[in-house]
């Protein structure tokens, strides 16, 4: 059989990407929904986003991940940007998130193209899509139609995923929200790109669960890498980075690592650890043996998915004039 081509392939996989949506699209997103109000919607956010990658490309992971964060809050609404002394932004697994500026800027230029029209909550999604696909991912088309959010507490953050959830827990998490195992190891392939501070893991490599050892699930040629870069009572902001040899490209190259027992935090390894969420991660190694999963296809569904998370529509909250505060 005659090898497809790299064009041919990324058309292969946007061809199946929008087969999917129809099955992803609902609570009143929908494709094109800015097409006569704001028709440069896309492209505006896609300079800022390539913008702000090129000056600093910690802000690929920065956007993605806060996408999730505020889904996973009281729905894709941007309340993750809302200031405030008690806002979602100044819970603790918020503090370090980064980006907030690429939405500002993003927003300032809508406003400016077409006043009052699109909201930050579907800024953030088209952010989150730019921001793989300027690491080498495969983009996927975005439903909009989001309304921001008027309510942001810190306290709501308690359910996030957390970075050493057990998989019981990451399942449960994820099924609250709609989401299934398929997709909680295909979302969690997001961590082929970004850096996580040593504070997060350090645990693991010294004295787990008390053991004066470190988990035994780590490679063990892999354990002193870690510890060279984290040492026990060292600097817990030093950043490390989550898919060892490919952090600035966005690729299956994570799933490889879990399965060499290279996973980081905690709760990726656990992926690789149960069997309930190992079979996802062989398939979309491409085991032998098990119907394959091709990533950028998958992770694409997913964000869908997660992207209609309690979405408000319709009459319900408002287009914010700026993304950091209420009108």
């Amino acid at each position: 059989m005659e090898a497809l081509s790299p064009n041919r392939k990324h058309t292969l996989l946007v061809v199946l990407l929008a087969t999917l949506i129809t099955m992803a699209v609902g609570q009143g997103t929908r494709l094109g929904f800015y097409r006569t109000s704001c028709p440069r919607v896309e492209s505006i956010v896609q300079s800022a986003v390539q913008s702000a990658i090129r000056s600093n490309p910690a802000m690929a992971p920065g956007l993605l991940r806060m996408f999730f964060h505020d889904c996973f809050v009281n729905g894709c609404d941007a309340s993750i940007l809302l200031d405030g002394s008690s806002s979602e932004k100044t819970a603790a697994p918020n503090s370090l998130l980064r980006g907030f500026e690429v939405i500002d800027a993003a927003k300032t230029q809508l406003e400016t193209a077409c006043p009052g029209v699109v909201s930050c909550a579907d800024i953030l999604a088209l952010a989150a899509r730019d921001s793989v696909v300027q690491t080498g991912g495969t983009g996927w088309p975005v439903p909009l139609g989001r309304r921001d959010g008027l309510v942001s507490r810190a306290a709501d953050t308690a359910n996030l995923p957390a970075f050493n959830d057990p998989v019981s827990v990451q399942v449960r998490k994820f099924t609250d929200k709609g989401l299934n195992t398929q997709d909680l190891v295909a979302l969690s392939g997001a961590h082929t790109i970004g850096t996580v501070a040593c504070a997060l893991f350090t645990y693991r490599l010294y004295n787990f669960n008390n053991t004066n050892g470190p988990d035994p699930t780590i490679d063990t040629a892999f354990l002193p890498t870690l510890r060279n870069l984290c040492p026990n009572g060292g600097d817990g902001t030093r950043r490390v980075d989550l898919d060892t040899g490919s952090v600035g490209r966005f690729d299956n190259s994570y799933y490889s690592n879990l399965r060499n027992r290279r996973g980081v935090l905690e709760s990726d390894a656990a992926l690789w650890n149960d069997p309930t969420t190992q079979r996802f991660v062989n398939r979309f190694l491409g085991v032998r043996g098990l119907l394959g999963l091709t990533f950028n296809v998958e992770f694409g569904r997913s964000m869908i998915k997660m992207g209609n998370i309690e979405v408000k529509t319709g009459t319900q909250g408002e287009i914010r004039r700026v993304c950091t505060a209420t009108n």
